[in-house]
């Protein structure tokens, strides 16, 4: 038998009250006495009453929950990131609902239009790997929701953002590789569209060109952002019939997909190809050998995004400019480089 949510009126009648008495009650309104106020609340508990919060929002036109749209959960980052944002939006009494876009932008503008039909009072965003345009954001700056994106970003769209300092990622792990004494270096680029993509592709020629290293297009090869691309990417490489002597992927998952196409190929890690990637997920640590990688501090990344965001919630009348933090990385040295 599918039972029903217990209600306000439920409790009423079970006491031979109005709802309104119940209601005010459970609000602990000063009209209603002591003795009235512990008969109530001793029903409610009786029967696991639970207030209805949305309910509650419409009524007094604000809300508690943090409307978050991340890409996928099941990559160590964004777990991480999830619980960064909740330590710190349960911290101030806000809830969290989180969303995932699968790196599908039209998935993540219904989840747009979800938060702001449910009355969030704001929204963090990591963008899907194929949003080429921030246009469906804009919908939350009309209804007054404040917006602030994390990790990858919306160019095109005036928002708070904190953003880990991917250039900078990229220049330490090709840096190290140059000084290790390679120079056949290549990178598994991210999609174009991404600021990750881009910020890390562009540490990696800038850092090659300071080093007099000229930039070699038939090292680059672009695509996604998870292992199968990695596959493919390496593969791709190993096809145009110069083994490069390292290899910098634009995130862990990647790495993983090459470094499984590298053994593959029998190649050894790093004797034949040297490795680094970028993230610094739990499997790193696991591989054999261990995947040298960049640190992006998830965690911290997603206090100081729930941080920035309650600012803009608590302060709602206050002009604030968009504000950039950007967290800094560190370069994890392991086995495979």
């Amino acid at each position: 038998m599918i039972m029903r949510q217990v209600t306000v009126k439920d409790i009423a009648n079970k006491l031979n009250l109005h709802y309104t008495t119940v209601s005010k009650a459970l609000s602990d309104h000063p009209d209603i006495s002591a003795d009235t106020k512990q008969r109530i609340l001793t029903v409610a508990k009786e029967l696991d009453y639970h207030p209805n919060s949305i309910a509650k929002s419409l009524k007094k036109q604000e809300t508690s929950t943090i409307g978050l749209i991340v890409p996928s959960i099941k990559n160590d980052f964004f777990s991480a990131v999830i619980s960064g944002i909740e330590e710190v939006a349960y911290g101030r009494g806000f809830n969290t609902v989180v969303c995932q876009s699968n790196e599908n932008s039209e998935r993540e503008a219904i989840h747009v239009g979800t938060m702001i039909s449910n009355r969030v009072a704001g929204v963090l965003v990591s963008v899907a790997q194929t949003t080429k345009s921030g246009a469906h954001f804009k919908a939350l700056g009309k209804q007054g929701i404040p917006l602030v994106f994390f990790d990858r970003v919306c160019d095109d769209i005036e928002a708070d953002k904190v953003v880990v300092d991917d250039y900078d990622g990229a220049v330490q792990a090709v840096r190290h590789l140059i000084r290790s004494g390679y120079k056949r270096i290549a990178h598994l680029a991210g999609p174009k569209n991404t600021s990750i993509g881009r910020d890390r592709c562009r540490g990696y020629m800038d850092e090659l060109q300071r080093n007099g290293i000229p930039i070699d297009h038939e090292m680059i090869t672009y695509g996604g952002l998870e292992e199968d691309n990695g596959v493919a990417a390496l593969r791709e490489l190993l096809s145009r019939g110069r083994k490069p002597e390292a290899v910098f992927a634009v995130n862990d998952p990647v790495a993983l997909g090459a470094y499984k196409e590298i053994k593959r190929n029998g190649l050894r890690i790093p004797q034949d190809v040297a490795l680094i990637g970028f993230g610094n997920i739990t499997l790193s640590y696991y591989l054999d050998p261990p995947l040298t990688t960049v640190s992006q501090f998830p965690y911290e990344l997603g206090r100081a995004a729930a941080g920035m965001l309650l600012r803009r919630i608590e302060n709602p009348g206050r002009e604030m400019t968009p504000a950039i933090e950007v967290i800094k990385t560190e370069l994890i040295l392991r086995k495979s480089a």
